[in-house]
């Protein structure tokens, strides 16, 4: 199977990367720390006219109508650019979790808001007890058993709590389920669950795969200003084998995201199995990039002025969002050596013995 990306899906990652250039530097992603909520409506409200909170949005309801392979690259810039606007769980799960649903009443209502930059989902799951970006929600969509139920901001109640990355705001969600906030049941709500959690995990896949090339693109910067007996160190042998190693684990990392993107957007049987390989892939390339570009920067590195914590702090928070790492590795020891779900190649079948 030949897959490429099309010339109007890398014109989109430009076009989002050239504004994220301009409207998310560093800057502004310190910034949003000081503040009260940590996020900027204003910044949101320009997502919103360059498409992004409605990309996956149908177009039926004033979206774009697009799938998750022409949206795996967005998310991959917003994680170079340290972007911390809640874009995975309004944009990338929550909008398919509704258009999905069959509570078309419901949809109606909030998929036009939301890709207008009017409203924001936030989306629970069984593998985190906090809800991200809970205390911004427009709409909470919130799992009790099999149901899923979609709750109205007032209708909750949010304590924040701690994390270890400034960027990240979490929250535990206290909330009564009801008919009135019932979008599904049963096998049905057990299936938008499933494919909510494997779009989350290939979301924060992507987002590390950017968090993983920025943190290379730092150390490699860094490596060619400092000098050390005269020349930079970037020049000893050393330090290019260790960035060459992390440069090499991201773009490994990076053929299993764009897979895995596939896969959800087509539902393949091997969804699980495929999201799961990305995530791993990408946690451990981004979680040792840190480690080395912090090697590099020495004892700078370790400074509040210093940049390269905002994405160190970054790969680690999106290292243990939507599954643990060991969680994924025993999900996918599950399927490869218990068989317990299929792992199923791209048209390629081992050589009989």
């Amino acid at each position: 199977m030949e897959f490429v990306f099309t010339e109007d899906q890398l014109l989109l990652q430009q076009t989002v990367r050239d504004f994220l250039d301009g409207e998310c530097a560093v800057e502004h992603v310190r910034a949003m720390w000081d503040t009260e909520t940590g996020r900027s409506p204003e910044f949101w409200g320009k997502l919103a006219e360059i498409g992004v909170p409605g990309l996956l949005v149908p177009e039926e309801h004033d979206g774009l109508g697009m799938n998750e392979v022409d949206m795996v690259l967005v998310l991959e810039e917003t994680g170079r650019a340290g972007t911390a606007e809640p874009v995975i769980h309004t944009a990338f799960v929550g909008v398919p979790l509704l258009a999905e649903s069959g509570a078309d009443a419901i949809a109606k209502e909030w998929l036009p808001k939301v890709a207008a930059g009017e409203a924001i989902l936030a989306v629970g799951h069984e593998q985190s007890p906090f809800v991200s970006d809970a205390h911004i929600a427009d709409l909470l969509l919130l799992s009790s058993g099999d149901a899923v139920h979609a709750v109205p901001a007032a209708d909750v109640q949010v304590t924040p709590q701690a994390a270890n990355d400034p960027a990240k705001k979490i929250a535990s969600v206290e909330w009564t389920p009801s008919a009135g906030t019932l979008l599904a049941d049963g096998d049905a709500g057990r299936t938008l669950q499933a494919a909510a959690f494997d779009r989350g995990v290939l979301g924060a896949a992507a987002q590390l795969l950017g968090v993983g090339q920025q943190l290379i693109e730092m150390a490699v910067l860094y490596a060619t200003q400092r000098k050390q007996f005269g020349v930079p160190i970037g020049s000893f042998q050393a330090v290019k084998h260790m960035l060459a190693n992390e440069k090499v684990k991201v773009e490994y990392a990076r053929t299993l995201v764009y897979r895995a993107a596939d896969s959800v957007a087509h539902n393949r049987p091997s969804r699980a199995v495929d999201v799961s390989m990305a995530k791993i892939a990408t946690s451990e390339a981004a979680v040792a990039t840190a480690k080395t570009a912090l090697q590099v920067h020495g004892a700078l590195g370790y400074t509040w002025e210093q940049d390269l914590h905002v994405w160190m702090r970054r790969a680690w928070s999106l290292d243990a969002s939507w599954g643990s790492l060991p969680y994924h590795r025993a999900r996918l020891a599950g399927a490869v050596i218990d068989g317990n779900a299929p792992a199923i190649s791209f048209g390629y079948s081992a050589p009989a013995a």
